[in-house]
């Protein structure tokens, strides 16, 4: 089936959404200005708006999750420096190389549960002040986690990660892509859990149904480095209120639909267990990712993307036998229910066909 077809369900990816009507509108009526000289009113609502739900000093509008990330990387870093970073941190494998090509900067992984550190993990990792070796200079974590299964940080855990970098002159910058989904799950506030960063960087265009965006938030000097990096990095924006219009409209009226997201991906989980052929723990869904696994025997995640998208059914590979669906406000809980049927006759019909799939682009988004 098409994947662009209107009965198309799509669970790749919560950046699968498009702009409601009422977005839209937004959009259409929003005042411009030159962002570049910080003369677009809608930009400055918005980074005004986040600054103040966060709790920061200052805040930067972006094109994207990856470009916030970097900016953030490189407010923080110079050349020859090291970040510490799970190892299936978004920035560290899904970002291109970027903290390489753009900052210089290597990134040295850590091993965690669900994709999250503690104090433990961390002990020991930062390089000793030494000529020969590089400088270890930022943490970074991700909530919520993406490959590492979509659970969100606890208030506690990441407040103690945090202390413990700031204690050993480390600075401090979260990848939060999906972070409203983070405070949904977790019922802590946007202050609370970005009080112990330095930077953080927010997607629009996730969970919130944006079309595009994302924005970077911290301290007057941290977003004054960020903003020249955004020059450099080619992403001056001029009238970008027509965006920026949206996210507004998201903050205003997407915030706590999240908790549909949620509770259909729970639902999914659970319905998933009872097949044949897939593994799955419902406990392990906190959020809007739900990770399965197809019984080696039975094929392998490739074979059962593709054969998934015969069904009508989107749903990414994230690994050799792992696929991840994503639940998001496109997807309606009459949707949800008719994936199981969809992974139940991919499965008996076999993966057989689709021997020629063995590797292939993973799940990122």
């Amino acid at each position: 089936m098409d994947s662009d077809s209107s009965s198309f369900i799509d669970l790749r990816s919560d950046t699968k959404t498009k702009p409601t009507p009422e977005m839209l509108q937004a959009m259409i009526s929003a005042e411009l200005g030159d962002d570049m000289n910080g003369e677009d009113p809608t930009v400055n609502r918005l980074e005004a708006m986040i600054c103040d739900l966060l709790g920061k000093e200052a805040a930067v509008f972006a094109c994207s999750g990856t470009q916030s990330n970097q900016m953030g990387l490189r407010a923080h870093c110079l050349p020859g420096d090291e970040l510490l970073i799970h190892e299936l941190g978004h920035i560290a494998i899904f970002e291109g190389g970027a903290p390489a090509i753009l900052s210089g900067v290597s990134c040295r992984t850590l091993t965690g549960e669900r994709g999250m550190l503690t104090v433990e993990d961390l002990r020991g990792k930062i390089r000793a002040n030494d000529q020969h070796l590089t400088r270890t200079r930022l943490l970074c974590v991700e909530n919520t986690t993406n490959a590492g299964g979509g659970h969100y940080y606890p208030l506690d855990q990441l407040t103690d990660i945090c202390n413990w970098a700031h204690e050993n002159g480390l600075k401090t910058h979260m990848d939060g892509a999906r972070i409203f989904n983070a405070c949904v799950a977790g019922g802590y506030t946007m202050k609370e859990i970005c009080a112990p960063l330095d930077t953080i960087s927010i997607c629009f265009s996730k969970g919130l149904g944006c079309p595009m965006g994302s924005i970077l938030v911290g301290s007057q000097e941290a977003i004054t480095h960020a903003r020249r990096s955004r020059k450099i990095f080619g992403g001056a924006l001029r009238q970008a209120g027509i965006v920026a219009a949206a996210c507004i409209y998201a903050l205003e009226n997407n915030i706590e639909r999240l908790q549909e997201d949620h509770d259909n991906a729970r639902f999914l989980a659970e319905q998933l267990a009872e097949i044949e052929g897939i593994s799955i723990n419902p406990e392990h869904t906190e959020t809007n990712l739900v990770f399965f696994d197809v019984h080696p025997e039975r094929g392998n995640a490739m074979q059962l993307s593709a054969a998934l998208k015969k069904e009508g059914v989107g749903i990414g590979a994230m690994g050799n036998s792992t696929l991840r669906a994503c639940t998001h406000l496109d997807i309606s809980r009459a949707q949800i229910e008719q994936v199981p049927a969809a992974v139940r006759a991919a499965l008996k019909a076999g993966l057989d066909q689709y021997q020629g799939i063995a590797t292939g682009p993973y799940a990122r988004g």
